[in-house]
């Protein structure tokens, strides 16, 4: 049975296309989706998603299906910043996660800047656009093979 990674994604993240394009690019949700969906083929890979505006429903979801996965891709959006408990649920899953935004965090707002879930990710990638996601996978896959 193939591997299975979680893509999840937060706040906002349902209105990509129509947000500020310099910032997050053109791609919908549904485009970026197709796009992991076509490298998880390539490397054998299974990917779930889900987006949600409502941190309840994130922690639920990563509650409800860590234990058939084996990582964990995440950009919470604005709760990036605050999102505690779904840092706790990703501990509690003990699943390997990697966190994307696709604009630079580090270069915007100071607020942006802060991540709850940095210390703990194996990694965090920003400022390549929907290409962080491909890019997240490809990680998480070469890490679950050694």
């Amino acid at each position: 049975m193939p591997a299975t990674i979680l893509v999840i994604n937060g706040p906002n993240l349902n209105n990509l296309g129509q947000r500020d394009q310099s910032l997050y690019g053109s791609k919908t949700l549904t485009d970026i989706q197709k796009d992991i969906s076509t490298q998880a083929e390539k490397l054998e890979i299974r990917v779930k998603f889900f987006q949600s505006n409502h941190e309840g429903a994130i922690v639920d979801f990563i509650q409800g299906e860590s234990a058939e996965a084996e990582g964990v891709i995440i950009n919470a959006g604005a709760l990036t910043q605050v999102g505690y408990s779904i840092l706790d649920a990703l501990l509690d899953s003990s699943l390997p996660f990697v966190e994307v935004h696709l604009s630079n965090i580090h270069a915007r707002e100071k607020f942006r800047q802060k991540s709850v879930f940095a210390e703990k990710a194996i990694g965090q990638i920003a400022g390549f656009g929907a290409a962080g996601y491909i890019y997240a996978l490809d990680h998480l896959a070469s890490t679950l093979n050694t």
